[in-house]
């Protein structure tokens, strides 16, 4: 876990059939609501389907740019929870080349899987909160970061990114899913160019705390003031 970090820069080096059957049989072991295990992986071979998807990638990246060229989270919801619609020119933004090594070598990655998730199957409990949903991925993502770990421990490097979700109704017409699926995430895997040893992350006090929202830092040995 401290040494898998997002891989988007991979040799030319294939990975074989076997290896990644062995990585999806290890990831199928995710936790998920009810043990329903809603994905579904579309492993994506055919060299045309590939360049689609690559096109598609683009589209999507190019609104997510717009939104990181104007220091905004792309497509975030506002400080009220709720997503009031496009911070950018969507059209506009579509139209104009952004900047992206990982999307330019999309169609020439060793393994490119994208991830489903049967909607009828998932548990959204948040669902009616006045507020973004975000319980349902807790049943499809698990699974997609078992394969990243998996791809690690065999020693592969992967990432998994939503970019292509922005596409879903042209990929939904160019790979057969159905109405009852969502598109979670487009999962790349193969030898990393550079392996990574050392992630920056926030430390534990910087993100728990005890209690409250607001609440002390959590620590060893932490003993909250006396009020």
């Amino acid at each position: 876990m401290r040494t898998t970090p997002s891989t988007r820069d991979f040799t030319d080096e294939a990975v074989d059939d076997e290896t990644v059957w062995r990585l999806l049989d290890v990831a199928r072991f995710a936790p998920s609501g009810g043990n329903r295990q809603p994905w579904r992986v579309i492993i994506i071979r055919d060299a045309a389907t590939r360049a689609a998807i690559k096109e598609a990638y683009q589209v999507g990246w190019r609104e997510y740019w717009a939104h990181v060229e104007l220091g905004l989270v792309p497509f975030a919801p506002d400080a009220d929870g709720i997503w009031h619609g496009p911070a950018v020119d969507l059209e506009a933004a579509r139209g104009r080349p952004a900047p992206d090594q990982f999307g330019d070598k999309l169609g020439r990655v060793p393994v490119m899987m994208v991830l489903c998730a049967h909607l009828p199957s998932l548990a959204v409990t948040d669902n009616g909160l006045g507020r973004q949903s975000i319980v349902g991925g807790a049943s499809v993502y698990p699974f997609g970061h078992n394969l990243l770990l998996a791809a690690r421990d065999a020693g592969l490097g992967g990432v998994m990114t939503t970019v292509l979700c922005r596409q879903e109704p042209a990929m939904r017409a160019l790979l057969g899913i159905p109405q009852s699926d969502a598109i979670a995430a487009l999962v790349v895997l193969g030898h990393p160019v550079k392996e990574v040893r050392k992630l920056r992350r926030k430390t534990v006090e910087q993100f728990a705390v005890v209690d409250r929202f607001d609440g002390g830092a959590f620590s060893p040995g932490f003993s909250p003031t006396s009020s």
